[in-house]
């Protein structure tokens, strides 16, 4: 402490910082201050991983990125200042960093992060509309293959919307009220999908954080089944852990991909992460969609058709949410963590896929991955506009800049998949050879 008991702030270089990556023993730079997140990590709103996933780097843009309030997160970190960056630090990616930190200030100047509340509430409507019409179409027509054919597709595009309705409460680009945006959060998320909206939280931020970066982005975290981008299979091949066939993983992801991430794997993972974190106000508003669900559909198709009919629903909501969602990631590049500066570790790791009411509609806005993760809390019926300035700073860096046809980013899925499939069977007949 010096003088009056104030704290003695220090002066560190990138590199000592950089040293300070370890679970317990993080440092953070945020706009050319440092700071000491050991402790506050585990106490961290959006879960320790997010925020310790930049220990020893530069978090700045990370940082804007996922806060709304400035103010209120400064109050946060004032305690946990030690000191500053070194004077004369060369940065060489100063200015690509000037220039998006600009972008976002003219975003906000263009009124890009304010939301439309029309917008959203035309969404939700439409949404509860189509779970009503399941409903009716069985209670009506009854319950031959036509009308249960009709119901479960209804219900399918209920759920695969509201999973992307709930994501922009998830991301606090509605109500830019945290208590808000977390309570419609739990609404669509818990009570109208029965999934677990912390675990989504948890999940989807580190995705945000370090998307496509291997150990860290848990979407990635795929090798007990498959193998992505060019250095997991070669990684995986060296280890020798696995006895999966990879070089088939093409063709047995139809099977075991689309099919069953919902149903199967998602089901799991949320209920696990309930059970051992023992959230229980998670568990009571999944178990609410369970008992509605239950208790309109049970006397209509009787305990077994109902179970067959809640399956078919989420194989159909799965195969939806799947191809959309690794249309964007799964071809781009998957790497280590090298401290890429965000908007380059946001464009090596995202696509966008051309845009049209259709696709807008289909994707959730997700056809606009990029401009999407480089602004998370931006609504998504603003991404449109900042599209061709995020494509014009990117010109000017020599970033590349993808942009597909809906088609061909399924295409590209499989076509990846039996890219790493190929280097992995490559590496592996080679170490047999040597």
């Amino acid at each position: 402490m010096g003088k009056g008991g104030r704290k003695q702030l220090g002066s560190f270089s990138c590199q000592e910082v950089a040293k300070h990556d370890k679970r317990d023993d993080r440092w953070i730079i945020i706009n050319n201050e440092v700071y000491n997140i050991t402790d506050w990590s585990r106490r961290h709103p959006g879960g320790s991983k997010v925020i310790g996933h930049y220990a020893g780097q530069d978090a700045t843009d990370a940082f804007r990125a996922f806060h709304n309030d400035l103010d209120q997160v400064q109050k946060y970190l004032l305690p946990l200042h030690i000191g500053s960056v070194q004077k004369g630090e060369v940065n060489k990616n100063y200015s690509l960093e000037k220039d998006f930190r600009e972008l976002r200030q003219t975003a906000e100047k263009m009124g890009l992060f304010k939301p439309s509340y029309l917008f959203f509430f035309i969404h939700l409507a439409h949404i509860i509309a189509m779970e009503v019409m399941a409903y009716l179409t069985l209670y009506y027509f009854g319950t031959g293959w036509v009308p249960c054919i009709v119901s479960v597709c209804l219900y399918a595009t209920v759920q695969a919307q509201c999973g992307w309705l709930q994501h922009d409460f998830g991301h606090l680009s509605v109500f830019k009220n945290p208590t808000v945006d977390h309570v419609v959060h739990f609404f669509t998320m818990g009570f109208t999908k029965g999934a677990s909206p912390s675990w989504w939280n948890h999940m989807h931020y580190q995705h945000h954080a370090k998307p496509n970066v291997m150990g860290k982005d848990p979407d990635v975290r795929v090798d007990q089944l498959f193998v992505v981008g060019e250095k997991m299979p070669v990684k995986v091949a060296e280890s020798k852990k696995s006895s999966m066939p990879y070089n088939l993983q093409h063709k047995y992801f139809f099977l075991i991909g689309p099919p069953l991430l919902f149903p199967v794997y998602f089901q799991f993972m949320l209920f696990r992460h309930i059970f051992t974190r023992k959230l229980w106000k998670d568990f009571i508003v999944v178990m609410a969609f369970y008992v509605k669900f239950f208790y309109l559909y049970t006397p209509l198709l009787g305990v077994g058709w109902v179970l067959v009919y809640y399956e078919v629903m989420r194989v159909l909501e799965s195969h939806w949410f799947t191809w959309v969602s690794q249309s964007n990631h799964i071809p781009m590049d998957i790497d280590e963590d090298t401290a890429e500066p965000w908007i380059r570790l946001q464009l090596k790791a995202t696509c966008d896929i051309e845009q049209s009411f259709f696709n807008d509609w289909f994707t959730g806005h997700l056809n606009f991955q990029i401009e999407h993760h480089l602004f998370p809390t931006m609504p998504r019926h603003n991404l449109y506009k900042i599209q061709p300035l995020v494509q014009s700073l990117c010109k000017k860096h020599g970033i590349p800049y993808q942009m597909k046809t809906l088609s061909q980013s399924f295409v590209d899925i499989v076509k990846s998949l039996k890219h790493s499939g190929e280097l992995w069977e490559a590496t592996l007949h080679a170490h047999h050879i040597s």
